[in-house]
């Protein structure tokens, strides 16, 4: 099947992939028709309104995700599964039923994208460490390659089928289709076979009750922040990802303003703009799936540099046209970090830990997104949406430099570069060091081998 979809030989992944590809198709449906919704139905094209709904979605992950990550670890991630992903259908049902009665307000809206964050922060942990069950430690790189390609696949079928949904029967009945699309997962995770699990249940590991008091729960997320502070490449990480995350990756609002204030246009252009973005996505994924080694820091600073490049060159486009199509190269580079980032930390981190670490990370990643959607909805509404754009090219460029500037202080990191014979640039840092004195090891016992083989009466050994 080749290396791209190397995971895919395993049953259990297999299963769950092609499932999480339809729930992700219907996740990312739901997200162009709530804020259409209340972008271009129940305000007047007001951003800022926008970005509070969409902040108060992401609000609990930022609360809860550094103890949910717990429950990954020492409960059953199947039963979490089910319970979250028929939560989730509930609320989306919910809301399309409000929609199609006419009886839907901001208000509802917001309580029920609160509701979903919350189910959302148990769902997460439990999904990003249920898949290193699912495959071999050698295919994790790809299975987390695969699952990237899974989100962006919905990411690039998802806004244009809701687009056009919204366009022909109402906003409604994407909600109720997006509610379907959780029974698939639901079978999915009933599917799977814990007897072909790679890694023991990390349900099956401590008895539930250890959990129960403040004082462990406490003390076990104390131990997943003291790891990666014991862990500067991983803090690194969680900068810079989390930074861009915060800054320059909220598309959703920015490109529904862009195409309702900066264009005129309506859900349909909308839906397209998602598509595209998710349509470089994919490319990324897959990129990402192709990958055999595991991601460095210096891989996680340069995608993000590219995410800054592609970021300005996004919110300076004139047309309709020129910007969508530049969301395909933002797209592409966002996919790159996010991936690279996301198998950086899972593959590097303790088997025994790593829901606690993926949990922090996603406190980070998405937990910080409200604080970015409130000022890009800000920026959008009382500047231009072309300046809540730009936001994220600024911050992108200067955590690269942050990043940069800390990584020479410390680690001794420098850039070596020269234009002939061809233009070529190097980074320098502790592994290329070492990997430098092994060579030069190497060489050196090559050389006196050779010279004790010309030396008369001196037997090489």
């Amino acid at each position: 099947m080749g290396r791209t979809f190397a995971s895919l030989t395993h049953r259990n992944y297999r299963i769950w992939f092609f499932a999480s590809l339809v729930g992700n198709i219907g996740t990312w449906m739901q997200f162009i028709a709530q804020d259409w919704i209340v972008l271009a139905e129940l305000t007047k094209d007001n951003a800022f309104v926008v970005g509070l709904v969409s902040a108060l979605q992401l609000t609990p992950m930022m609360l809860f995700l550094p103890f949910t990550g717990l429950l990954a670890d020492r409960f059953d991630k199947r039963k979490i599964l089910v319970m979250t992903q028929g939560a989730l259908g509930l609320f989306a049902a919910g809301l399309g039923i409000l929609v199609l009665m006419g009886e839907v307000e901001v208000w509802h809206v917001a309580a029920f994208a609160f509701a979903s964050g919350t189910a959302a922060s148990i769902d997460n942990p439990s999904r990003s460490v249920f898949v290193s069950e699912l495959v071999p430690a050698e295919d994790l790189p790809n299975a987390v390659g695969l699952n990237s390609t899974s989100f962006n696949l919905g990411r690039l079928i998802g806004p244009g089928a809701a687009g056009m949904l919204i366009a022909v029967i109402g906003s409604g009945w994407v909600f109720l289709v997006n509610a379907a699309t959780f029974g698939f997962t639901i079978a999915a995770v009933l599917a799977v076979r814990p007897s072909e699990y790679f890694t023991k249940s990390a349900g099956q590991a401590e008895p539930a009750r250890e959990i129960n008091s403040a004082a462990s729960r406490r003390g076990r997320f104390r131990e997943g922040l003291r790891y990666v502070c014991q862990r500067p490449d991983l803090a690194v990480i969680f900068f810079v990802a989390g930074t861009v995350s915060c800054l320059c990756m909220n598309y959703g609002l920015t490109s529904a303003a862009m195409a309702r204030t900066a264009f005129g246009l309506e859900a349909g252009e909308y839906g397209i703009l998602g598509s595209l973005l998710g349509a470089g996505s994919l490319g990324g994924a897959l990129l990402a799936a192709r990958r055999s080694r595991v991601p460095r820091v210096r891989t996680v600073v340069i995608a993000a540099a590219l995410c800054g490049v592609m970021a300005l060159v996004n919110a300076v486009m004139p047309t309709y046209a020129s910007y969508a199509a530049s969301l395909v190269l933002v797209g592409f580079t966002a996919l790159l970090l996010f991936t690279s980032a996301n198998t950086a930390v899972q593959v590097s981190t303790a088997p025994e830990i790593r829901g606690r670490v993926m949990s922090l990370y996603q406190t980070v990643i998405i937990g910080t997104a409200p604080i970015g959607l409130f000022i890009a909805g800000w920026i959008c509404e009382s500047v231009s949406p072309r300046w809540g754009v730009g936001i994220g090219a600024v911050a992108s460029f200067a955590v690269v430099l942050a990043a940069f500037v800390w990584g020479r202080r410390h680690w001794g990191v420098e850039v070596r570069y020269s234009f002939t014979p061809r233009p070529r640039v190097e980074i320098i840092g502790p592994v290329e060091r070492e990997q430098e004195r092994l060579r030069a090891e190497r060489l050196a016992r090559e050389v006196a081998s050779a010279q004790g083989d010309r030396t008369p009466g001196v037997i090489p050994r």
